[in-house]
């Protein structure tokens, strides 16, 4: 048995249309900004919740629950960068800026994309970019919270 390890096996781009985010295709995922190396090693975060819908009467003894509507806390952390191909990220995600953030795991980040691949696609619009407070020996970075605006496909295959 052998685990799946993380580091440097996340791809992360941003791509400006997909046309179904249930089946991106090869030329829409290239045609995107592949910033898996300007993001910080804890710089993607795409978090789940599902809410309670109460299903208990008031003849319940017991709390009984069943799975309401989802969500997404979607942010993305990078570094800047000292010349106009590094800053891409910074100067891509202002405010209001929509897309699609594209999530690879289990691949080698320099493995392009590739027919079969499978995928998350979420949907986002930018909020606005918090620069991160400066701390000694590190880049400057900036933190931009994703707005998931329809729902993910967390499950997509690459056509």
């Amino acid at each position: 048995m052998s685990d799946l390890i993380t580091d440097g096996n996340v791809k992360v781009a941003w791509v400006a249309s997909i046309a179904n985010i249930t089946a991106p295709t090869v030329p829409e995922l290239t045609a995107g900004f592949d910033w898996t190396q300007r993001l910080t090693p804890d710089g993607l975060k795409t978090d789940p919740t599902t809410a309670d819908v109460v299903t208990s009467s008031l003849a319940s003894q017991f709390d009984t629950n069943q799975p309401g509507r989802r969500s997404y806390a979607a942010e993305i952390t990078f570094k800047r960068g000292s010349t106009p191909q590094e800053d891409q990220p910074y100067n891509t995600l202002v405010y209001g800026t929509a897309g699609y953030l594209v999530v690879r795991r289990g691949t080698p980040y320099a493995t392009a994309f590739a027919t079969g691949d499978r995928v998350e696609v979420y949907p986002v619009t930018c909020g606005e970019p918090q620069n991160v407070a400066p701390v000694a020996n590190e880049v400057l970075k900036v933190l931009v919270s994703l707005k998931v605006t329809s729902d993910p496909a967390t499950r997509a295959v690459v056509a």
